[in-house]
């Protein structure tokens, strides 16, 4: 690898910096290596199609239970119509 001498410098909370600082210790890595391996397996057309396919699935998900739904009140209203006539039938 070659040998780094550019600075990017960046502005980040004291939160984050912790999180950051916590995250690269955890893979046994400096803050600086993390973060360059990290930007450099970024891919952000690659995240937006996962998150365009993810609302996708929401979508048809959605649509599929609203249609479940929909049969189930159908279901219960002519359920208590049948009930209604048989009571009324009874009641006669």
């Amino acid at each position: 690898m070659a040998s780094a001498t550019e600075r990017i410098p960046v502005l980040v909370t004291r939160q984050e910096k912790g999180q950051i600082a916590a995250m690269a210790k955890a893979a046994g890595m400096s803050m600086g290596e993390f973060l360059r391996r990290a930007a450099a397996s970024f891919r952000p057309s690659e995240d937006d199609r996962v998150l365009e396919g993810m609302i996708e699935q929401m979508a048809m998900a959605t649509a599929q239970a609203n249609a479940a739904i929909d049969d189930a009140l159908a279901f219960v209203e002519a359920s208590n119509r049948r009930i209604e006539a048989l009571e009324a039938r009874r009641a006669a």
